[in-house]
């Protein structure tokens, strides 16, 4: 075999034997939220998105987590800066926790709606699967308006096959030693437990790459409202 024949036949198997770049970028995980998930006044090494990167970093092969959360992020920003995101890290998943502080703000409900949807859909058209993340509304809010924005989860999770999580701060909402004093973000030591309510739709999905919608979860998203009503809601 001459010198050249079998420096061809090296390039083919070398080229054969790498991964595709494409199928490396699919390991990375995007997550877009709020300060829920930015490590509102807490450490960054503290935080659950740090503790499931942590996770991610040790299954085989890795995953990648990138944290695009921004604190006072609503779904119309998110829905803004999306596309740029998805082009740049082409994620596998897709994690949206996102309406909260649209919900604060009173925003329309259609308007939530319109956002999160268009944002299913655009995470689902570049090829990834979307896990949502839901979150409940004080008291005051009127019981009309905290249903409709939960319905919203519940109901893009079940008509876009996505998976859900229907209450992110369940178990944690109710119990004030796990708040900060503004009573909204949990503390640093509440987050393995914000972990421990995304793990249980998170992992099926890297495991098999199949997904499904989570039925909801706890009684908790019920309650949330009683908590709330002495509160004064401010901004996630």
């Amino acid at each position: 075999m001459s010198a050249r024949l079998s420096c061809i036949v090296v390039c083919l198997v070398l080229w054969v034997a790498l991964p595709p770049a494409h199928a490396a970028q699919r390991r990375n995980i995007l997550l877009l939220g709020d300060s829920l998930s930015a490590a509102h006044n807490i450490e960054l090494g503290a935080s659950w998105p740090a503790l499931l990167q942590k996770r991610l970093a040790d299954m085989r092969p890795p995953r990648t987590l990138v944290n695009a959360s921004i604190s006072g992020e609503t779904t119309g920003s998110g829905r803004a800066r999306l596309p740029a995101l998805l082009e740049r890290y082409q994620p596998g998943i897709v994690v949206l926790e996102l309406g909260g502080n649209d919900g604060l703000r009173g925003l329309p409900l259609a308007a939530i709606r319109s956002n999160l949807a268009a944002m299913v859909h655009e995470a689902r058209g570049s090829g990834a699967r979307v896990l949502l993340l839901g979150i409940e509304l004080p008291l005051n809010y009127g019981p009309q308006y905290r249903a409709g924005l939960r319905a919203i989860y519940a109901d893009l999770a079940r008509e876009n096959h996505a998976a859900l999580v229907p209450f992110l701060l369940d178990g944690i909402a109710l119990d004030p030693e796990l708040l900060q004093p503004d009573g909204l973000h949990p503390t640093a030591a509440a987050q393995p437990r914000v972990l421990a309510n995304v793990w249980p739709a998170l992992a099926p999905m890297l495991a098999t790459g199949h997904q499904h919608a989570q039925p909801g979860c706890s009684s908790a998203a019920g309650e949330f409202g009683d908590f709330w009503g002495a509160r004064d809601p401010r901004e996630w």
